[in-house]
């Protein structure tokens, strides 16, 4: 029991709040928070992107067993049958 109450003492006392004597300047307090703001933004895209995996993959197989290839860009179809010119460049 004495343990008990020496740890929840313990925790307290880390929990009590004390007087911090430090200025955080307006430059360093907005470096913070936009760096903070790339990182959300950050995990947001990539868990965005997970999410979003398997629905364009069961996309793609639909697509192709109904014998739709995706679209190609044109310009890499001109490009690989050779129809555009060298002087067009």
């Amino acid at each position: 029991m004495r343990r008990f109450i020496a740890s929840i003492c313990f925790v307290l006392a880390l929990t009590v709040p004390t007087v911090a004597f430090a200025y955080v300047g307006p430059g360093a307090g907005l470096g913070l928070l936009g760096a903070l703001w790339a990182l959300i933004a950050a995990l947001a895209t990539a868990l965005s992107f997970i999410i979003a995996w398997p629905f364009r993959k069961a996309l793609r197989r639909r697509r192709a067993s109904r014998g739709m290839e995706p679209t190609e860009k044109s310009a890499d179809r001109t490009e690989s049958d050779g129809s555009r010119d060298e002087t067009s460049r």
